[in-house]
């Protein structure tokens, strides 16, 4: 409460303002006796109407406070001002029943019937202080049941986020194990897929060269005694071809079982490509069809490779053996060698009958057969099997072709 300064005024006009006061006024003189209370004080302080006239002013104050208030109303006395009581502290007032309550108290000074009297404006603060302590009771409940919300949700946060964890461990769990089953079937699929195209091809491509080997067989006795050895060559030749290709279609299953079992050990050595092409060349020449030559364009200083001789002699053996199968008679084939300082490549043109557009993307799958080559033997299986060799040596295999004129098959491989 701010302190107040009562302005001069007739007695009774005085009276009159006093009496009517909303808050408790008390007049003390210099011997610290009340001459004057008004009803609101008196009420506060629990007496009669004018009960507080003629008492002392210390028998309104705790015990503990009253030797030090004496000093204080004298050094009021000596320096009378306006001002404000317990700045910074609370002041406690006592009841006529002896019960202590809380007070705001201002001090200020007047004269009345020539004496100069300290006025003292009195508030009874106990439901302001019962609300404080009760705002203050409810903030450190708030604060603690807010300290234990927050632990709480600290604790049931962790319980979630772990059982988030197990959830997803048990999720990543499911789906490896999905994933797993769902290898195994397509696994299983391609196994019956692969058993049912090698039933279909044995029925197909072994039929024919057997008939053939069995008609051979036969006649080659009838023309051994008639003595026609012409004859008896020809049948002869028949057999030997039917053989080598019925020897080619159990290589290319027995590759490809050794593939798909990842039973090849790749063993890199120093390979010169001109002495591994000639021997190539050699190799081919009488397999080849009448007329068809191989065409050597490596040169003299085509640098030797670190790699696995058995595996590349397969793969150009396997792309030459294609370029002279579906190419006509007295159709060149070009072997090439390229290199820069990482890789060599060497590409097998030939002048064949070409892969159609449409049958292009399909190319390298197993048992697959382009749609021009359907009266051509073979399994289908040969250029599946050069690119599994060819990602072996950590090299790429690569073609372009053109219907009717011819196909370039590319194998890149690192020097070392």
């Amino acid at each position: 409460m701010e302190a107040k300064s009562v302005p001069i005024v007739s007695n009774e006009a005085f009276i009159e303002i006093f009496q009517s006061m909303s808050e408790g006024l008390i007049m003390v003189d210099e011997a610290g006796k009340i001459v004057i209370s008004n009803p609101v004080a008196d009420q506060i302080f629990g007496y009669e109407r004018n009960g507080l006239v003629g008492l002392t002013m210390e028998v309104l104050l705790p015990e503990r406070f009253k030797g030090t208030h004496i000093n204080f109303r004298k050094a009021f006395y000596a320096d009378p001002s306006p001002r404000r009581m317990g700045t910074g502290r609370d002041l406690m007032a006592v009841h006529k029943e002896g019960k202590e309550f809380p007070v705001e108290i201002s001090l200020s000074f007047t004269r009345y019937q020539n004496k100069l009297l300290v006025m003292a404006f009195i508030s009874d603060i106990s439901q302001r202080k019962k609300a404080q302590e009760a705002l203050k009771k409810s903030e450190e409940q708030l604060i603690l049941y807010a300290t234990e919300l927050e632990k709480k949700v600290q604790i049931r946060t962790e319980a979630l986020n772990n059982m988030v964890g197990e959830l997803e461990k048990e999720v990543q769990e499911r789906k490896k194990a999905v994933e797993e089953t769902r290898k195994a079937l397509e696994k299983e699929r391609e196994l019956n897929d692969l058993k049912s195209k090698f039933v279909s091809l044995a029925s197909h491509e072994f039929r024919t060269p057997l008939s053939t080997i069995m008609s051979s067989a036969s006649l080659i006795g009838q023309y051994k005694e008639k003595g026609d050895f012409d004859k008896l060559d020809k049948h002869i030749s028949r057999i030997k071809s039917s053989v080598g290709h019925l020897t080619n279609i159990l290589n290319d299953f027995l590759s490809l079982g050794k593939l798909e079992e990842g039973k090849i050990d790749v063993q890199n050595e120093w390979v010169n490509l001109n002495h591994f092409f000639f021997e190539i060349e050699e190799d081919l020449r009488p397999t080849l069809k009448a007329g068809q030559v191989i065409l050597l364009e490596c040169q003299p200083e085509a640098p030797n490779v670190f790699t696995d001789i058995r595996i590349l002699r397969n793969v150009i053996l396997n792309l030459i053996s294609n370029a002279s199968k579906y190419s006509d008679n007295n159709k060149k084939i070009h072997v090439t060698c390229a290199h820069d300082e990482n890789d060599v490549s060497i590409s097998v043109i030939d002048e064949g009958i070409g892969i159609p557009e449409s049958d292009i993307k399909h190319i390298f799958e197993r048992f697959f057969r382009a749609t021009n080559a359907s009266n051509i033997q073979g399994t289908g299986l040969g250029l599946n099997i050069v690119k599994r060799y060819a990602d072996l040596l950590g090299g790429t295999i690569s073609f372009n072709s053109q219907y009717g004129i011819g196909s370039t098959f590319t194998i890149t491989l690192p020097i070392q």
